[in-house]
């Protein structure tokens, strides 16, 4: 899948974004942040190696907030509307891209599920996707 082109936006349509680049995984993670973050039992991720990256518009409506005690963790959304968007390394070593906030359906599909020790009783599932405690071996 390499360079291909994701574009996508928020729920009220403010923010539009591309990102090019090589899809290294995509995955649902069960962590409590991402449960709290998307409001619902996973969220489901993108996480690719950017060549490009770009706001097409509402750059200046993006949000952040980063857990305090985590190394990595932050979530990006929508001031207007409080929709998920991608969140890129300021070096574009990776971006993270929320699976909802996609225009398309994407190429690639799901290849597993983490943080499974944490998944809430009550989260959808009992797929054949191969499902780690925590992070996938490497």
């Amino acid at each position: 899948m390499a360079g291909e082109t994701f574009s996508g936006g928020c729920l009220c349509g403010a923010v539009q974004y591309e990102i090019t680049g090589d899809v290294l995984t995509f995955l649902h993670c069960h962590c409590w942040r991402c449960r709290k973050s998307s409001g619902t039992g996973h969220a489901s991720n993108l996480i690719l190696k950017p060549e490009t990256a770009k706001w097409i518009s509402g750059e200046e409506k993006l949000g952040t907030f980063k857990v305090p005690d985590a190394k990595r963790f932050r979530t990006v959304f929508c001031s207007a509307c409080g929709s998920p968007l991608p969140r890129i390394a300021p070096d574009m070593s990776i971006a993270v891209i929320p699976a909802g906030s996609l225009d398309h359906e994407p190429q690639a599909t799901p290849v597993g599920r983490i943080f499974g020790d944490s998944k809430a009783s009550w989260s959808c599932d009992n797929s054949d996707l191969p499902t780690w405690p925590e992070y996938p071996p490497q």
